[in-house]
């Protein structure tokens, strides 16, 4: 394989992985907007603690919370579009969701502060997903999933 050829399949690799993330954000979106996949569908509200609809029976959801990752994941589609983005996008999506997961952890889930909602599951999740995308996005910035200077045909290197 080539220099150009490696350097296509790495680009291509962070890429992909961004592009994955979003995907599975728009999804989700879409899932939870989904009666019988979002259980207590009837009790979706538009966003806070009221709202009693369950992702899967699990996480809770509102509309607000669908419309949020629902743009998350053109976000992250948009964003695959470079290297240099997908990177952005994973480390800074990642940074996000661990900040939603600590606001989830020291707010009163029965108050008006959890207006996105998020419960115990949610809070979870919140950190796999974050630690997970700043993983993906700091093996982009080391060169694993793309690197950051690559030679060309010719031997001049170049900043991705």
């Amino acid at each position: 394989m080539t220099s150009a050829q490696t350097s296509a399949r790495s680009r291509a690799t962070i890429q992909r992985a961004a592009q994955v993330v979003g995907a599975v954000f728009l999804l989700v979106g879409v899932l939870g907007f989904i009666p019988g996949i979002t259980t207590g569908y009837d009790s979706l509200a538009l966003a806070g603690h009221d709202s009693e609809a369950l992702l899967l029976g699990v996480f809770q959801v509102s509309i607000l919370h669908n419309i949020v990752h629902l743009l998350f994941g053109v976000a992250g589609l948009l964003m695959a579009r470079t290297p240099a983005q997908a990177r952005s996008y994973l480390i800074g999506g990642g940074a996000v969701y661990l900040v939603l997961w600590i606001y989830g952890l020291v707010i009163d889930q029965e108050s008006a502060a959890n207006f996105v909602p998020v419960n115990n599951a949610d809070n979870w999740l919140h950190l796999i997903l974050g630690v997970g995308m700043i993983v993906l996005g700091v093996l982009g910035v080391l060169g694993v999933l793309g690197s950051r200077r690559t030679a060309d045909r010719t031997g001049a290197t170049t900043q991705r």
